[in-house]
């Protein structure tokens, strides 16, 4: 069985190396490198070519947030996973708005971090709990849909599907081989779905489709 190659960085040694031992036990996962910042990371991502990055946020010289960008920008192929002590707004929605593809608390269960690496390793998307319910209560308190008149209404059954699978993470190239279409034909799509739903980020489709129930966490 090929193990999942993991990048694990974060700038105090003894949480990585608690990291490391921790995915040593899991049997299907292998730790190819670790850096203690964001510089470091995108060094090591260049030499190792992990699957996964398990990424810290807060670190020095260079962020995670940073470093999360450039490394979904010049290596689409790698997900991230966010790791911090912090589950607030001011780090979990900028963390998905630069790329990575799931957040993990350094409070969670073991499991959960271990759960979160095979998620993102296999293309989903993955949430701790407690970012979860930060999720679903941030949409809660801004949620004002209309009841008067309903811009889903607008939407053909293609824009539907693209917005399900926009919101549940997928790329614009992943969605292309899923539906056996072009790359522009998606992005064409997207764009006349976002200008009906009067909607201009991803992360307000997240939240228009957790609202409607198209998606759930």
């Amino acid at each position: 069985m090929q193990k999942i190659r993991v990048l694990v960085v974060d700038d105090h040694t003894i949480v990585r190396e608690g990291i490391c031992a921790l995915l040593g036990l899991a049997g299907d996962m292998e730790v190819v490198g670790e850096a203690a910042n964001g510089r470091e990371a995108l060094d090591m991502v260049t030499k190792f070519m992990p699957d996964v990055v398990l990424m810290d946020i807060a670190m020095p010289i260079m962020g995670g947030l940073e470093a999360t960008r450039r490394i979904c920008k010049e290596f689409p192929g790698i997900k991230v996973l966010a790791l911090t002590q912090y589950d607030d707004r001011e780090y979990v929605f900028p963390a998905i708005e630069a790329g990575a593809r799931g957040f993990v608390s350094k409070r969670a269960a073991s499991s959960e971090l271990v759960s979160g690496i095979r998620s993102v390793h296999r293309g989903d998307s993955f949430l701790s709990p407690s970012v979860a319910r930060l999720l679903v209560e941030d949409y809660q308190q801004g949620a004002s849909i209309r009841k008067s008149h309903d811009p889903y209404e607008e939407l053909t059954d293609r824009e539907r599907e693209i917005l399900k699978l926009l919101a549940e993470g997928y790329t614009t190239q992943e969605i292309a081989d899923m539906l056996v279409i072009s790359p522009k034909t998606v992005d064409a799509h997207k764009t006349s779905l976002m200008a009906k739903l009067d909607i201009h980020n991803r992360i307000d489709l997240v939240k228009y489709a957790l609202r409607k129930g198209i998606v759930t966490v």
